[in-house]
């Protein structure tokens, strides 16, 4: 397989003999000084097996959102190898952040305590630039910048906040309390939107009911026991 991109914890491959897209989990995960961290933008270590575990969780969390009418690039996945088949889709640099509780950088962009709960849930849309510190990106300068199409931006938020619904209540189930999440949406030739990327602990923070906060890798392991 050709790669195409290399991210923090999965490469972009191509299969050039069928034309078929790939995401490869990697062992690598995300932090600093030695902790790890879903919101961080460096890549604090690895774990050895996380790059499996994050693939099946992200399988049910996908076929989850499918059997919920929502659209996702998720065709396929093959555990052993590590791999997951996703749509060819074109995915803008954009993370679209869901908040139900205050944490991570938003307590230290606007001083606020942890912990304070959101209702209704608040929205907000990053650049992926890490040397830019994934900055806020409005509608406005997305369309300036070409990076969506007019309408986008609010269709985007509303297919996440339904995602956030469908999560949200599944991870109650496991007697896991959201506090937030980030996610990307990728678009096909017919401008049809899509959730991509991938769902796992990677991409959001939960509270158990003793209000500690796992790990993302904790956190795996303890979902991928409830859903075996």
């Amino acid at each position: 397989m050709k790669q195409l991109y290399e991210g923090k914890t999965k490469n972009v491959m191509l299969d050039e003999e069928t034309g078929i897209v790939h995401l490869f989990f990697k062992d690598s995960a995300t932090g600093e000084n030695g902790v790890f961290d879903p919101g961080s933008n460096t890549v604090g270590g690895s774990v050895e097996g996380k790059g499996k575990v994050g693939l099946e969780v992200s399988k049910y969390f996908f076929e989850l959102m499918e059997k919920n009418n929502i659209p996702t690039h998720y065709l396929g996945a093959d555990i052993d190898q590590g791999l997951m088949k996703v749509r060819n889709l074109t995915v803008p640099r954009l993370e679209f952040i869901v908040r139900y509780f205050t944490a991570g950088s938003m307590c230290r962009r606007f001083t606020l305590e942890e912990g304070i709960p959101f209702n209704p849930p608040y929205a907000e849309v990053t650049l992926k630039d890490d040397e830019q510190g994934d900055p806020l990106i409005s509608e406005r300068i997305c369309l300036m910048k070409g990076i969506l199409k007019e309408g986008q931006y609010e269709e985007a938020q509303n297919v996440v906040l339904k995602v956030g619904e469908v999560l949200k209540n599944e991870l109650a189930t496991m007697n896991l309390t959201l506090i937030d999440f980030k996610i990307e949406v990728g678009y096909d030739e017919s401008g049809k939107i899509f959730v991509a990327d991938e769902i796992t602990p990677d991409i959001w923070r939960v509270k158990d009911t003793e209000g500690n906060i796992p790990n993302q890798i904790d956190c795996a392991k303890m979902i991928l026991e409830k859903i075996k």
